[in-house]
């Protein structure tokens, strides 16, 4: 059984569904004031805009997209709310009439300090929500393999998103199914690939993530930001699993009902996938948008999920999700435990 503290999982993460309006407008109903906010224009080919509260409410990078950091002081969010956040009337996130999908998640505790490790100590500044296993980091890059990071969890993290704010470069991902010497891009379709410039073939520990040499992660005197998340058990699972080619596809059990599900193959080429249930309300699950592609919301079997009361189980023989002997990853944060502190079980869809 999956016991978790957290029997209330919106309280940390909310996918908030929402139509932009003319002007500025709040969008209430998140449940707490955001940290990182992750949205996507449902029904036109827009830009993703992750925004977080370490950088700003109007600071904003595009998953899809390698560019630096953009920033705008009359468009964009306008700020991170208690219950929500507000937009102004631009297509990236909140023109009037058009739809939206949100994906929310909480820390709260901030902090700064200095880098560790080779080479020059460097300034660095962070949010973090232990309970809920989640920290923002930003930190200016020494261009030196052997630089660490401190990411305040508390225990290692299973996966660390970093992103350069100042030039283009790739989104790259730590993840520790793959492990230290491995990397994935997530403005990308690319298989798993292998350098040590990234995460200097060191596994995090519990205090730090140590980067390599490579300007994408670690480039001298330049601001980076890493968004880094741990396994909570019953609240938050990321892992790994191998398709089996079948209709009656794969298993993978999470210890509670997903809300946010992201997936990408390791062993190939093709986009992450990310589900939800807010958008998709009932089995079979296959409303999808891709994190690594502009285009709109896509519905397709190709993508059939179930999502239960304990997991999910791919219901396709596509090799995007459950391909004969593929590898993948994946994200998935609960919509309800299987069995929280409280001892209420969570219910199948």
């Amino acid at each position: 059984m999956a016991y978790t503290t957290i029997n209330k999982s919106s309280d940390y993460f909310n996918t908030k569904l929402y139509t932009g309006g003319s002007g500025n407008t709040a969008h209430t109903g998140v449940g707490f004031q955001p940290d990182l906010v992750w949205i996507k224009e449902r029904t036109r080919v827009r830009n993703h805009a992750w925004f977080d509260a370490i950088r700003g409410a109007r600071y904003w990078i595009g998953s899809n997209s390698n560019g630096a950091q953009d920033y705008n002081s009359g468009a964009y969010l306008v700020s991170l709310d208690s219950d929500g956040f507000t937009t102004t009337d631009t297509d990236v996130v909140g023109k009037n009439g058009l739809t939206y999908a949100s994906w929310n998640w909480k820390a709260g505790t901030t902090g700064s300090g200095t880098t560790g490790g080779s080479g020059t100590a460097k300034a660095y500044s962070y949010s973090v929500n232990t309970t809920a296993g989640f920290s923002i980091v930003k930190y200016v890059g020494n261009g030196t393999a052997g630089h660490t990071i401190p990411h305040q969890l508390g225990v290692k993290p299973n996966l660390i998103i970093v992103k350069r704010l100042d030039a283009a470069e790739n989104w790259n991902t730590y993840d520790s199914v793959n492990g230290a010497t491995k990397y994935l891009i997530l403005d990308e379709t690319s298989a798993v690939g292998t350098s040590s410039g990234r995460w200097n073939n060191t596994e995090p520990t519990s205090s730090v993530f140590t980067l390599g040499n490579s300007g994408n992660v670690n480039a001298n005197n330049s601001e980076h930001i890493a968004y880094c998340f741990t396994s909570i058990n019953g609240y938050s699972k990321i892992g790994g699993y191998t398709g089996n080619g079948n209709a009656d596809g794969a298993f993978i059990y999470t210890g509670f009902k997903p809300a946010f599900v992201l997936v990408k193959i390791t062993s190939g080429s093709s986009d992450w996938i990310l589900q939800d249930t807010k958008r998709s309300t009932f089995n079979v699950s296959n409303t999808v948008l891709y994190p690594n592609d502009s285009s709109s919301e896509d519905v397709n079997t190709i993508y059939n999920l179930d999502i239960l009361s304990n997991g999910f189980k791919t219901r396709t023989t596509h090799n995007r999700l459950n391909g004969s002997g593929s590898t993948y990853i994946y994200m998935a944060f609960a919509e309800a435990p299987l069995v929280g502190t409280n001892n209420v079980p969570a219910t199948a869809r």
